[in-house]
């Protein structure tokens, strides 16, 4: 009898050592999920995945997500290849979802290249459908008449998309506008005609094309602040 207990305890032991061995290396519980999350994957795949260094858990959740998002041709290797590519796997994902939502026309391929290209693909997608306000302060212009002009710009962008690779960024439309409204400011008589009507200051900004070569389509431009400075034609 005694033998029968040590023989089962034995079997008992050498079963969880198995089945703790086996969760190690074959994500069964995760399998299980994606099966009832809708994703086809075969347990095959999720083994292998751990192999090639490539966690399992992040290639199901996103392509759970992109499942729920109704994003087709999304499978394992695709995803699995972008992470081995050193690519925010979790960023490309969420903002295919976000172009998806406001019916861009941006498949999984483009959306990989940009985020190997450096850019934060999820913020530009974002960006893409809220437009997003760029803040030019401390401009600092000279009139004709010797008085100089200080005045600070918002200037609201939406993301370009078919410039995201190799367009500038940001700190190219701070710069272009600020020496674009310097150069209007010197191109007026007499500061008041910056102070009465700034908004003729930013229609010909606007008029330049300042957004080319960037990554951003210039909406907007307007004088949020002016104020009058030193006299330096006295």
């Amino acid at each position: 009898m005694p033998e029968n207990l040590i023989l089962l305890a034995v079997l008992l032991g050498g079963g969880f050592i198995f089945l703790a061995i086996l969760f190690r290396f074959v994500p069964v519980p995760l399998w299980i999920t994606a099966i009832f999350s809708g994703v086809r994957i075969s347990l095959v795949e999720l083994t292998v995945m751990r192999f090639r260094k490539v966690p399992p858990r992040l290639i199901v959740r996103n392509m759970i997500l992109a499942t729920k998002a109704g994003i087709p041709g999304i499978d394992s290797k695709v995803l699995e290849a972008h992470h081995l590519a050193n690519g925010n796997l979790n960023n490309v994902v969420r903002a295919l979802i976000v172009a998806e939502k406001a019916n861009l026309n941006m498949n999984f391929q483009e959306m990989a290249a940009i985020d190997l290209a450096g850019r934060d693909v999820l913020r530009a997608m974002q960006i893409s459908v809220t437009p997003y306000i760029i803040d030019v302060p401390d401009i600092v212009g000279l009139a004709r008449d010797g008085i100089q002009v200080e005045a600070e710009a918002l200037v609201t962008v939406r993301t370009n998309i078919h410039a995201l690779v190799g367009g500038a960024g940001e700190e190219t439309i701070v710069a272009r506008v600020g020496q674009g409204i310097i150069s209007q400011i010197g191109a007026t008589n007499t500061y008041l005609e910056v102070v009465e009507n700034p908004i003729a200051i930013t229609e010909r900004i606007l008029a330049d094309g300042l957004d080319a070569g960037t990554m951003f389509e210039i909406l907007s431009i307007d004088i949020a602040d002016i104020d009058i400075g030193q006299n330096i034609g006295a």
